[in-house]
This record gives C-alpha cells, sequence and structure tokens, in this order.
C-alpha cells in the first residue's frame, strides 16, 4: 500500500492563519504538529511503502520541511504547475505508483483532516483492505453525529464485506434533510478519503474521462527530477480537465463502495468547525495562546503574536496574527472568504502572505520597515545557504544574533559569529551560509530606494530558483 497525500488546498476560509503561500495543512491548528505532519504520523501504524505527496509547486520546500521534522526522509512530492482538483491529482499519483511497484493499493488522504481517533480511523482502513484488493473503490463514510449541512452524504446500498455497496453519493442538504439522514441510519457524510488499486482507478477514469487520463499520462510521461521533486509536464498537466473524484469517477463506477469510519473526523473547513474540535473551558471558549477572556463565552479565540482580552462578548471568533485581526460572529466565520476575495481585488498581500515569509533555507519575519528602510529577522537552517545574489537599489546590513555564518562578499569568504556585523553595498555579489548544527539568526538592515523582494539578481541557487 503507498498512501497518496493530497495537499494542494488553500484554506481560504480560515484567514488570516491561512493563506494562499502557506495554507492550513501547513499550520498547528489543534496540535504541536501541523495537519500535513499529523497525516502522515497516523498512518504510520499501517504497513505501506513511503508515500506520495502531491502539492502545488510554490508549496514543495515546505512539504518536504515538515515531513523531514518528523523523520520521512523518502517521500515522493509530486508537483502540479497547476490545480486541476482530486482526479487528475490522484490519476498521476497513480501513474507514478505503478513506476514504484506492481499494482499498489492507494490510500488517498486529504493533508487538512482531523482525526481524533488514529486507531479507529487505521482499524477502517484494514477492514477496507480486502474490497480494494477485490478490485473494488473504497470510500470511507464518516458516521454522522450531527445534521451537518456542510458536508456532502453518501447513502448505503446492500452489505459488501466490511462495508456497502454505494448506493448514491448526495450533494450538502438543507438542515431537515441532513436531520431525516441522521435519523434513517443509512448516510455517511463524505470524507473524501479512498482505498483502490492504482490500475482500478485508472481502469474506470480511462472509462469515463479518457481525455483526462490521456493528458495525465502525458504529464506524467514527461515527469522530470528537480533537487528531489517530480515535475510533471506543465502544458499536459494545464491540458487536463479540472474534476473531482466525485463527479469524475466515483458517482459513475458500479465498483464503488463505502466503508463506515468512526474515528472523530473532522475537514476543519471553517473557524466554526475549529472551535467545534478545539478544548474549550467551562464558559465554551476554545483559546490558543496569550488570552483572557472574562465575561465571555462561546467564542474562539486565537492570539498569535501579542495578548488577547475579551470582556462580555459571546459566540465570536477572534483571530490576531502579527499583521491582520479577524472579528467575526461565530455563526458567519464561513463568510471570511469574502475578506479573502476583497483583499485579492485589491492586490493586497496579506492574501498570499503572512508577515513571517518561508524559503527553502528557513524564513524571515519583516520587523519594521519605513521610507528607505527594512528591518528583518532572518532564520537559516542548519546546513542551508541563501542564493548567490546582487542588488541594484539597496545596500544591506547583517548582525548575527545566534549560531555561526559564513559569508560570501565578492571575493571575501569569513565567518561571523554571535554580536558579529558585516555591511553589504549597494551591488556587492554575496550570499550567506549556515556551517553549524543549530539555527542561525541574523538581523538584516536594509537602505536604499527600492527595498522589494523583486530586486534580486541570483547567480546560483542550490534549490534551483535561478535560470541559467
Amino acid at each position: 500500500m503507498i498512501p497518496v497525500v493530497l495537499s494542494g488546498g488553500s484554506g481560504t476560509r480560515l484567514w488570516p492563519l491561512s493563506r494562499k503561500m502557506y495554507p492550513k495543512q501547513f499550520l498547528s491548528l489543534l496540535h504541536d504538529e501541523t495537519m500535513l505532519q499529523k497525516t502522515l504520523l497516523r498512518i504510520a501504524e499501517l504497513e505501506h511503502s513511503p508515500p506520495i505527496v502531491v502539492c502545488n509547486d510554490e508549496h514543495r520546500f515546505v512539504v518536504a520541511e515538515q515531513a523531514r521534522q518528523i523523520g520521512i526522509e523518502d517521500p515522493t512530492i509530486i508537483l502540479e504547475p497547476v490545480g486541476r482538483n482530486t482526479a487528475p491529482a490522484i490519476a498521476v499519483a497513480a501513474l507514478q505508483a505503478l513506476e514504484q511497484a506492481d499494482d499498489p493499493l492507494l490510500l488517498v488522504l486529504s493533508a487538512d483532516h482531523e482525526i481524533r481517533d488514529s486507531q479507529a480511523f487505521c482499524n477502517a482502513v484494514r477492514q477496507a483492505l480486502p474490497l480494494a484488493a477485490d478490485g473494488r473503490l473504497v470510500t470511507f463514510g464518516i458516521v454522522p453525529t450531527h445534521p451537518a449541512t456542510g458536508y456532502g452524504y453518501i447513502r448505503r446500498g446492500a452489505p459488501e464485506g466490511a462495508g456497502f455497496a454505494v448506493d448514491s453519493f448526495v450533494e450538502k442538504p438543507d438542515r431537515e434533510t441532513a436531520r431525516r439522514y441522521l435519523d434513517s441510519g443509512d448516510y455517511y457524510w463524505n470524507s473524501g478519503m479512498f482505498l483502490f488499486s492504482a490500475s482500478a482507478y485508472l481502469a474506470q477514469l480511462e472509462r469515463f474521462k479518457p481525455a483526462m487520463l490521456a493528458d495525465c499520462r502525458t504529464a506524467a510521461g514527461g515527469v522530470r527530477e528537480d533537487i528531489g521533486f517530480l515535475r510533471l509536464d506543465a502544458e499536459a498537466f494545464a491540458r487536463c480537465e479540472a474534476d473531482s473524484i466525485d463527479y469524475a469517477v466515483m458517482e459513475r463506477t458500479e465498483h464503488a463502495c463505502v466503508v463506515p469510519m468512526d474515528a472523530g473526523w473532522s475537514d476543519i473547513g471553517s473557524w466554526s468547525s475549529l472551535w467545534q474540535q478545539g478544548e474549550r473551558d467551562a464558559a465554551g471558549n476554545a483559546t490558543r495562546g496569550d488570552v483572557i477572556c472574562v465575561d465571555s463565552g462561546q467564542s474562539l479565540v486565537h492570539a498569535g503574536s501579542r495578548l488577547v482580552a475579551t470582556v462580555g462578548v459571546n459566540n465570536l471568533v477572534i483571530v490576531e496574527t502579527e499583521d491582520a485581526v479577524l472579528v467575526a460572529d461565530r455563526d458567519r466565520a464561513e463568510e471570511v472568504k469574502q475578506v479573502v476575495t476583497r483583499l485579492a481585488d485589491e492586490g493586497r498581500e496579506e492574501e498570499n502572505y503572512h508577515r513571517v515569509v518561508y524559503r527553502p533555507w528557513g524564513h524571515f519575519d519583516s520587523v519594521d520597515e519605513g521610507e528607505r528602510y527594512k528591518v528583518k529577522r532572518i532564520t537559516v537552517n542548519p546546513g542551508a545557504r541563501l542564493s548567490k545574489q546582487m542588488h541594484h537599489h539597496r545596500a544591506e546590513h547583517w548582525v548575527v544574533v545566534r549560531g555561526q555564518a559564513r559569508v560570501f562578499r565578492d571575493d571575501e569568504v569569513f565567518d561571523l559569529n554571535e554580536n558579529e556585523s558585516v555591511f553589504i553595498p549597494l551591488g556587492s555579489t554575496h550570499y550567506l551560509e549556515n556551517p553549524g548544527d543549530t539555527p542561525l539568526d541574523i538581523i538584516e538592515v536594509q537602505s536604499g530606494s527600492y527595498l522589494g523582494e523583486d530586486d534580486i539578481v541570483r547567480f546560483e541557487d542550490i534549490y534551483g530558483r535561478h535560470e541559467k
């Protein structure tokens, strides 16, 4: 069995924590680990080959680093040049899996789901194995706990092995219909998790969406390795029709079956669902960070960088980050998507980036900025190196706060220790390296007429960001 983890979501309903360049699957929302890390750790109890992760090209280094942090050194990471929904993503993963093994079973998971009971999850997967080995396309149906209107439903048919044949897939219902589904006992929430053999899925995709599969074959056939990542043929994948596995295959095939799963599942699709999943105090408040609640109840309060205090409020979502604050009625929390739309329409960076920006070598935090100056706190991972570069419009001054820095400035190479500094003149060719085994922290002060991130001329880059 090869796990296939889909990590392409944007999580706009969880803004301002989740943003385009660092969406919810990379965040620690309920645990110390991120949602992607919890997904990868959850399958550790199952016997499986190294996982395949399908992700956005711009997220590749975050995926690799988060996997490395939990001891997964050998994932196959497939980069989507553009998003084409789940059916093509699973198809290219299936084609890659067939290069690695003789028709393996694929356990398809989303990187941004919460599952409280990992043992129940693993038991359901084990129960589904005989069905998948027999050529069935298994989906996992979540045993509903309340009449949810935010999920699609699966109606079960005749018993089949450890599960049931799929009678039908049902779109998100209204509350009265959802209550009827719950009372009948014949319906499950559609989890978006699957188990099937690579060949069984591809055969059904060829039957119902032959053009899609042809484009996926071309894209996978033109794959090239790029410093440990697999890049699809961009032109072929861009031609591919965008469609979900449900619409493209599962709702059409007669080989679909559903295995029930009662494992405390949630897709954490909104701030309201995060409040429901979080630990709450006696007043019903779910808090994270430095929070004081006075005479307040039934609220979610997230403090990211400073103290947040509430007095006399109820049923709110309050989320504070270093550069944005969200205050919303908890019953209308999903409407935060309208804020993200406004940000995009106005071309604001808060749609895409946090103040802390992640790079393959580490991250930086833009601490302060004014006319002709900018101050950053830069963290370089052990053994990592920034690109060899120069700037047309700015000079830089670096001060080492922690660790050791190896500096390359024009024809000079020298080391800096804590409390030492160096000046990088405008137009100087330079780069920075962390030769140690602990993180390197420096304060960078930029000065000049233009301080944008696009004022970088790269000459060399070990992460492939330089086009020769």
